[in-house]
């Protein structure tokens, strides 16, 4: 499939194809659950490929159907999760919906909600592409208990509601990672282009963590990222561009806006230490860099998050 065949898709776009309300989903929040029976597909239903920028997982009680990532071919069965990455390519059908709920989130509501070490903690998050898991009736049942208080929350309209749907998510992904990840290392799993992506992955974490912890002043340039890996740099590049759809660059701008949102809601630091944290000569340039990628100043952005 050529890259122009592929749209990349928010959640908003993902909204907007299924048919659903965007009245609930609030962008700056980076989070969404979805109940598939609320969306009243024509079945059977298929989708256009899409590259999505964010995550999900896709709970299946009852349904079937199948999906595409990167051209592996996934049936769907009861009683089954699915996990997806940011970036591959996919496309998902459904010849049947009894119960089914997609959940999907974004980096920037992992680290605001779940753990500023997210990658970490939950380092299958990393991962390419995943099999899905069919679980036993006992543990289903423990994860739908899980989904349906997270959707339950999304619907309501308390302030508080991140909160407590981030508190819940702990819950949810260390429940999984028990069950399914806890010896789980990505750097061992797929072919080589996938272990560079996932190396990359883990070097531009963290980078960022210490340049945000004061551990570092150097921004990393893409020849840094490529000496990590003793790759050069226009190889790392075409690789992270072929098996991603986003440019070396764009994944480290969306890094740094990342973590500049991160700082801008969860710290009092001044704007201007927050500019040379990420590596910025001047506060002006990190504001102008800022409006560019989001279309608001820090300032602005700052005082959003301390309104709500």
């Amino acid at each position: 499939m050529s890259e122009k065949d592929t749209a990349t898709r928010s959640l908003y776009d993902l909204y907007i194809e299924l048919g659903v309300s965007v009245d609930m989903l609030d962008p700056k929040a980076g989070f969404a659950v979805v109940n598939l029976n609320d969306v009243g597909f024509e079945l059977p239903y298929k989708s256009p490929p899409f590259r999505p920028n964010y995550f999900s997982f896709l709970f299946v009680k009852k349904g079937s159907g199948q999906y595409t990532i990167d051209n592996q071919t996934f049936l769907t069965e009861p009683g089954s999760i699915y996990f997806t990455n940011p970036s591959n390519y996919r496309t998902f059908e459904w010849n049947t919906i009894d119960e089914i709920y997609l959940i999907c989130f974004d980096e920037t509501f992992l680290k605001e909600n779940v753990h500023q070490d997210v990658f970490n903690e939950f380092s299958f998050l990393l991962t390419e592409t995943v099999q899905p898991k069919i679980l036993n009736v006992a543990f289903y049942q423990q994860i739908e208990q899980l989904y349906l208080q997270i959707h339950k929350e999304y619907l309501n309209n308390s302030r508080y509601k991140y909160r407590i749907i981030g508190s819940l998510f702990v819950v949810l992904l260390i429940k999984i990672k028990e069950y399914f990840w806890e010896d789980y290392n990505p750097i061992y799993e797929g072919n080589r282009s996938s272990q560079i992506v996932k190396d990359f992955k883990r070097t531009l974490e963290q980078h960022y963590r210490d340049l945000s912890s004061g551990k570092t002043q150097t921004v990393f340039r893409v020849q840094d990222y490529a000496n990590t890996q003793n790759l050069h740099p226009n190889y790392l590049s075409t690789v992270i561009k072929s098996k991603t759809g986003k440019p070396i660059a764009t994944w480290i701008a969306d890094k740094t806006i990342s973590e500049a949102k991160s700082l801008l809601q969860n710290s009092t630091i001044s704007i201007k230490e927050i500019a040379f944290l990420l590596g910025f000569s001047e506060a002006a340039h990190f504001s102008n860099y800022f409006k560019k990628h989001t279309n608001t100043s820090p300032v602005l952005y700052r005082k959003e998050h301390i309104s709500n």
